[in-house]
């Protein structure tokens, strides 16, 4: 008999939020750099991003990706040594979580919790990217069952007991939770842990989240982003 899926467990950064690629636009805009400045692509065009590629071969961490990005966009504005934070800080004082969270993102963690389902996050680095006020006031958080950042220790994806901590805090078994990530090597740590996984393409979110919806066995659609 096959065992119904009763969490969803998501990565945050290009799963819940939109990833930095597709928000080049509003990183120039804000830092008044000139239009098309930047041009790492990532999985939108893997051959043109070389420090990508070596990322998928695990030749450098998804921390040593983001920080280099963060040290060259710094450079242009002559900032030295810039980190995520201070990138993702500089491009506004004020939060807008409309321009950064994936709308099917937010519906879907809605709709499986109204239809009496739990829902958790599993991130390496949410607050070391974004800071803790960020956190502390994302939208959905009083609607999670579960939330392990790892910004804080040593615990990171795909080490086994960080979907261990996870599935703990939801008080479920590994086949009763669809783990989304971006990531492949960490789908493959929840695979190898008994997850149910989907390897998430951010070049396709709405038919991701609708996918998603699917294995759970919930029969709603999500609106398209237009």
């Amino acid at each position: 008999m096959k065992t119904p899926i009763k969490a969803l467990l998501l990565d945050f950064g290009s799963v819940i939020s939109k990833s930095l690629f597709e928000r080049q636009n509003i990183i120039e805009e804000k830092l008044q750099l000139p239009k098309g400045v930047l041009t790492w692509k990532g999985p939108f065009d893997p051959s043109s991003d070389p420090l990508w590629m070596s990322m998928q071969r695990d030749e450098i961490t998804e921390r040593d990706y983001w920080g280099t990005r963060a040290q060259e966009i710094g450079a242009l504005i002559g900032k030295k040594n810039w980190s995520m934070l201070d990138l993702l800080k500089s491009m506004g004082e004020k939060t807008d979580y409309s321009e950064i969270l994936r709308p099917q993102a937010l519906q879907v963690i809605d709709i499986v919790k109204k239809s009496g389902g739990k829902v958790g996050i599993l991130s390496n680095e949410i607050e070391l990217f974004t800071g803790k006020e960020f956190v502390d006031n994302l939208p959905f958080l009083k609607d999670l069952d579960s939330f392990y950042d790892a910004t804080h220790n040593a615990i990171l994806k795909p080490n086994p007991k960080a979907y261990e901590i996870a599935l703990n805090t939801l008080q479920l078994h590994a086949n009763e939770v669809l783990f989304v990530d971006d990531q492949l090597r960490n789908i493959v740590g929840a695979m190898k842990s008994g997850l149910k996984t989907l390897h998430f393409d951010i070049t396709q979110p709405d038919a991701c989240y609708q996918y998603v919806l699917h294995v759970l066995g919930i029969n709603s659609l999500i609106a398209t982003n237009n």
